[in-house]
């Protein structure tokens, strides 16, 4: 097989082993599934490498796109990066704010979004980026150039001796790309990841995946994140077709259409999945209901590596005949394999999917990691419920005194762009990553994560949350005094609320509100919308994932002595989410009893104003 040492030598497959390669991608547009072939694929990657030098960019400098999954995006990846660039792939949902520092900060020298929407979010700050050379579109918008423009503007620059010469003095080494994670001062910061660090991640994956005989992927999870895009680039080393979901409110309908044999996910996708299956499940009647629960707990017992007694194996046959197999009727009638990352997944999830003959595969890393540090595989022994799987091969991993978990490998970023600071506090004297997870390893083979040592979480959709950052735009507004903002593997951030109860007061006297005591204020419709007015103009600053969806208000002040505070006035987030399990749980419970409102015949009018 041809040799890979640079992201974009996979090009070079499709030159040789894959050629005439019908569906690289496919998608969907106009109602209707379309394909690439292979020639098309290295045809739009190298006009894109010729654009780019025709606009006179040198190796080392950045182009950013922001955009959904489409084959467009992995024509702008390869043609940037053959042509000694580095791609930019930012997340379409950020703040203005953030759009500006990371265009600023990388120094960005083209510009290329999908469609309108992302144009809209940053149209107004373009003029502050004194680098920028060029803005091109995918989708036809007005007032901007159009992919198809800059596509012939590379064809018109066809020089292919001078990109031959340019691939030639690529070294591994160099930094292919910059990905910007969330950071705790709420500037995103730059993760340099070279050649090499993402090449030895998909090869060494290859080796997990390699054997076994798929030929077709579904992807959705977005292309600018690590996750997905590593995968992306492993299912172009094995020859798998990659088909691109429209939306993911459409992915139960595209696998139907598309029938894949492997997709990776976060946890909150298989949790709807579940979700969706028991609430069928639910409006079955009679006998049908209770085969169909039974079956579930059939596969809520289901075990790996244990041969099992010969009551169970003929249960769970049965089970699989009447249930099992309508499951995955419903995710094509081919899936066999889902990745599992971004976030911790529920065992019984695993158990259960494994158990309907759907092998659900966990792993864990990070965008520094290029991001796989240790994943399940499919020998015997290769997975355990609980965990996420074997350290891969060529990486190290040792525990901390703490139990933080310490990562050396050629998978380990080159560092922060424009942050030593930030460099000196991950990377130790022995040159050992400190990722700010906290581990074990079970039996001394599986890596299983406990906690995380630094205040950033992420939620059950793989997306990273900087609790500190929103919790200070809270405070600034005056009726707020507290917050501590939840999420880790929840769906959505929620908050418990500390209303600044003397500011409250003085508003509530201006309005001809009676305030009775702080508690009772706390329980009030009136007071409520009134925060709720508050958070959702805090929300509309920030980046979509970061939003507040849920909130309580809290009835008395959090002090010290009652233990919500350390004696440095920080929140003490452990005790809290002790303390106050059932609230936060209320929050993320459909069934949640609805804000109380006040027993009075002189109900106050709602449409108070600051």
């Amino acid at each position: 097989m041809t040799s890979i040492t640079r992201i974009f030598d996979l090009l070079d497959l499709y030159r040789s082993e894959f050629s005439g390669k019908a569906d690289v991608f496919g998608y969907k547009q106009n109602n209707q599934w379309h394909t690439v072939s292979s020639e098309k694929y290295i045809e739009h990657c190298d006009s894109v490498s010729r654009a780019v030098l025709a606009y006179g960019l040198s190796p080392g400098d950045r182009v950013a796109t922001i955009m959904g999954n489409r084959p467009e995006w992995n024509y702008l990846d390869m043609g940037i990066l053959q042509a000694g660039c580095i791609h930019v792939p930012i997340y379409p949902t950020i703040s203005t704010e953030n759009y500006e520092y990371i265009f600023l900060d990388a120094e960005i020298k083209l510009l290329v979004v999908g469609c309108s929407e992302a144009y809209n979010r940053v149209k107004n700050i373009l003029h502050h980026i004194p680098s920028l050379k060029g803005v091109y579109s995918i989708d036809k918008i007005k007032g901007i150039k159009h992919w198809n423009d800059f596509l012939e503007k590379g064809r018109r620059f066809n020089v292919p001796e001078n990109l031959a010469s340019i691939r030639q003095h690529i070294l591994p080494d160099a930094v292919a790309t910059l990905i910007y994670t969330s950071g705790t001062t709420g500037k995103p910061k730059g993760v340099m990841l070279t050649h090499h660090n993402m090449v030895s991640n998909f090869l060494t994956l290859s080796k997990i995946l390699e054997p076994r005989k798929v030929t077709r992927a579904l992807s959705f999870l977005p292309l600018c994140h690590v996750y997905e895009r590593i995968l992306n680039y492993l299912y172009q080393y094995l020859g798998i077709s990659v088909y691109y979901a429209e939306h993911i409110d459409r992915i139960r309908d595209n696998m139907k259409e598309v029938s894949p044999e492997i997709f990776c996910a976060v946890p909150r996708v298989l949790e709807k999945s579940y979700a969706t299956i028991i609430r069928k499940g639910r409006n079955l009647k009679g006998i049908r209901k209770l085969i169909f629960f039974w079956a579930l707990n059939i596969g809520h017992k289901f075990e790996l590596e244990k041969a099992g007694n010969i009551s169970y194996k003929i249960k769970h046959r049965i089970a699989d005949r009447l249930i099992f197999s309508k499951w995955r009727v419903a995710f094509g009638n081919r899936l066999g394999i889902i990745v599992s990352g971004g976030a911790p997944l529920q065992p019984r999830l695993a158990r259960v999917f494994w158990a309907a003959g759907i092998q659900v595969i966990e792993g864990y890393g990070l965008t520094e990691t290029s991001p796989v540090i240790a994943v399940g595989t499919f020998e015997p022994g290769g997975v355990k419920f609980g965990t996420v799987g074997k350290v891969l091969e060529g990486v190290d991993v040792k525990l901390a005194d703490d139990g933080e978990i310490l990562v050396k490998g050629p998978n380990v970023m080159k560092g922060y762009l424009n942050r030593p600071d930030r460099n000196a506090e991950v990377f130790d004297s022995e040159g050992w990553f400190h990722t700010g997870d906290v581990g074990e390893f079970v039996e001394g083979v599986y890596l299983k994560i406990t906690d995380r040592k630094k205040e950033i979480f992420k939620t059950s959709s793989g997306k990273y949350i900087a609790p500190q950052v929103v919790e200070n735009r809270v405070k600034e507004s005056p009726f707020i005094e507290s917050v501590m903002v939840i999420g880790e593997n929840r769906n959505y951030p929620s908050a418990l609320i500390v209303p600044n109860f003397e500011y409250l007061r003085s508003w509530c006297n201006a309005k001809g509100i009676e305030y009775t005591t702080d508690s009772e204020m706390t329980t009030l419709t009136v007071i409520q919308d009134r925060i709720r007015r508050e958070i959702n103009e805090i929300n509309s600053s920030l980046d979509r994932t970061s939003q507040i969806k849920k909130f309580i208000v809290m009835p008395k002040t959090w002090t010290v002595q009652s233990g919500e505070l350390s004696p440095t006035l920080k929140v003490r987030r452990k005790f809290m989410h002790e303390k106050y399990a059932a609230l936060i749980a209320s929050m993320y419970d459909q069934e949640a009893e609805p804000v109380k409102k006040r027993k009075d015949k002189d109900k106050p009018d709602k449409s108070y104003k600051k």
